[in-house]
């Protein structure tokens, strides 16, 4: 079973990379890009059959260690 896990930093948390390149596309001309935010895709393969407890585990891994809940946002995606 393979499971996509999208990070994003929480709404009104300053992103770092984010600004940064949006200043660099700007001093290269993308005048019409706005703001520009970064994030990680996390792919997870797990084996069994029970797609319900598969995802409380993937949850459980994201709230242990794949993300940061404090300062991230996480959306769980089943691919299969």
């Amino acid at each position: 079973m393979r499971f996509r896990v999208n990070i994003t930093r929480k709404e009104g948390l300053s992103d770092p990379e984010g600004v940064e390149t949006g200043r660099a596309l700007a001093d290269l001309g993308y005048a019409e890009v706005g703001e520009v935010h970064f994030g990680r895709i996390i792919t997870l393969e797990l084996s069994g059959d029970d797609t319900v407890a598969a995802t409380a585990r993937v949850t459980e891994m994201c709230e242990r260690l794949l993300a940061n809940p404090v300062i991230e946002n996480y959306a769980i995606e089943v691919l299969e």
